[in-house]
């Protein structure tokens, strides 16, 4: 059984960089405290670590 990984976006993307934006799009996520929950993978872990300071993350 694969890990899951719930994702919510805690600031605006207002002020972000275009490649942020995108990447905050990427995952899924539109509004802030909206939660998506995603595969542990590297590729998300990747993105997450590129908008950090924008989303929160918790182990499902």
């Amino acid at each position: 059984m694969s890990k899951k990984l719930e994702i919510t976006l805690k600031r605006s993307v207002i002020g972000s960089k275009d490649g942020q934006r995108k990447t905050v799009q990427a995952l899924g996520l539109k509004k802030i405290r909206q939660t998506v929950v995603c595969e542990d993978t590297p590729v998300v872990r990747g993105m997450i670590n590129k908008v950090s300071h924008l989303v929160s993350v918790e182990e499902v």
